[in-house]
C-alpha cells in the first residue's frame, strides 16, 4: 500500500472512532426537535444544518455525490458541494440527513440521520432520480438473487438456500401504487410482506439480521441516494445488494451522463455503489428496529448511533448521553 493511501485510511480511521458519529447525531437531533409537528420541509432543513455545520469541522476534503438533491434544487448539501476543512484526506460523501421526512413529521418508526464515507472515487456519483433495488442478507451463496429475475423466482431461490418453505419469507416493501404488480406477485409464493412508507434504508438493513427484524428480502423502487446509502451499510454489514437507476426519461439519461453514467440500464452490485474502504453511520431520530429515537430528558439528551467499517467489519454502537446540551443549539 502506497503512503498516501496509508494516510487517507489512518485519516478515515480516525474518522470513524467519534467525528462521523457526532455529523449524525447533531442532524438527528437538530430534526428530532421538531419530530411528530406535521412539518416535513422543516425537520428536513434542521437536520440538513446540522449536518451541513458538522460536516464543514471535519479535517477532510469532502465532496458531496449523493445528497439532498442537485445544486439548483438544494441550496445545502447539494451533489457536489465540497465540505470539510480541506486539511484531510479526500473522500466522497453519500447523505440522507433525515431518512424518513414523513416518518419523522409522523413520529412514526424508524427515522434516522444518514451518511456514508469512502475514498476519493468510490461511492456512485448518481443524479437524484428512483433506484429499482433488491437486497438481502450475509451468509448466502453469491448471486442468489438477482433484480432481474422474476419476484417468485427470487422468493423461491431465497427459501431454498435458508431451508424454509416459502410462506416462511418476508419481503420488505414500500407501500406505493407503483409496487402493486411486485406485491401481488411475491403473495403468489405464500410469502408474507412488510409494507413501509418509507426509510428504505433501514428496510434493507433490517434484511441482515431477519431473525431480530422479521425481514428477509427488500424489493422495489426508492430512491437513488438512499439506494447507495444502504449499499454502504451492506458493506460494512455483509450482503448482497443489486440497483438500477430508473432514468426513464431523455432528461434524467442526460443528467446521469453528466456525471459520468454511460450506461442508463446498468445494473450496479453494492461493490459498485460502495468500493473500497467505506465508512457508514446512522442515528436514530425515531424509535426503530434498528435503534432508538432521540430522548430529551431534563438534564442530557440521549442518542443512540451505529457506526461501521467495511474495512475491518468493526460495528459500533454508541449510546451516548450529551450532558452539555447548548452544544446542539
Amino acid at each position: 500500500m502506497s503512503n498516501s493511501a496509508d494516510r487517507t485510511l489512518h485519516g478515515l480511521n480516525r474518522i470513524l472512532t467519534l467525528e462521523l458519529a457526532r455529523v449524525t447525531e447533531r442532524a438527528a437531533v437538530a430534526a428530532a426537535r421538531i419530530r411528530g409537528c406535521g412539518d416535513e420541509k422543516a425537520a428536513d432543513q434542521a437536520a440538513v444544518d446540522a449536518m451541513r455545520k458538522e460536516l464543514n469541522r471535519l479535517p477532510i476534503d469532502g465532496t458531496v455525490v449523493i445528497g439532498e438533491g442537485e445544486r439548483d434544487e438544494a441550496p445545502m448539501l447539494y451533489i457536489g458541494e465540497k465540505v470539510g476543512t480541506k486539511e484531510g484526506p479526500s473522500v466522497d460523501i453519500a447523505l440522507d440527513p433525515l431518512e424518513g421526512t414523513t416518518i419523522c413529521a409522523k413520529n412514526l418508526p424508524n427515522s434516522l440521520a444518514v451518511i456514508a464515507m469512502a475514498e476519493k472515487g468510490n461511492l456512485l456519483y448518481a443524479p437524484d432520480v428512483y433506484m429499482e433495488k433488491i437486497a438481502i442478507g450475509p451468509g448466502y451463496p453469491k448471486g442468489l438473487v438477482d433484480i432481474d429475475a422474476s419476484p417468485v423466482d427470487n422468493i423461491n431461490a431465497l427459501a431454498k438456500a435458508k431451508g424454509v418453505k416459502p410462506n416462511m419469507i418476508t419481503a420488505c416493501i414500500m407501500d406505493r401504487p407503483r409496487h402493486a404488480k411486485l406485491i401481488e406477485a411475491v403473495r403468489t409464493t405464500g410469502a408474507s410482506i412488510r409494507l413501509i412508507g418509507d426509510g428504505d434504508v433501514a428496510g434493507i438493513i433490517h434484511t441482515t439480521d431477519p431473525d431480530e427484524t422479521g425481514i428477509d428480502i427488500y424489493m422495489g423502487i426508492g430512491g437513488a441516494p438512499e439506494g447507495v446509502l444502504a449499499a454502504a451499510a451492506l458493506r460494512c454489514i455483509g450482503g448482497q445488494m443489486q440497483g438500477r437507476l430508473q432514468l426513464n426519461t431523455q432528461e434524467k439519461i442526460d443528467r446521469a451522463a453528466k456525471m459520468g453514467v454511460k450506461d442508463p440500464n446498468k445494473v450496479y452490485t453494492m461493490e459498485e455503489m460502495a468500493k473500497g474502504d467505506v465508512l457508514f453511520a446512522a442515528t436514530g431520530v425515531t424509535d426503530g428496529n434498528l435503534l432508538s429515537g432521540v430522548k430529551f430528558a431534563k438534564n442530557y439528551i440521549q442518542t443512540d448511533t451505529i457506526v461501521m467499517r467495511s474495512h475491518t467489519g468493526t460495528i459500533r454502537n454508541i449510546i451516548a448521553r450529551h450532558q452539555d446540551m447548548k452544544k446542539f443549539d
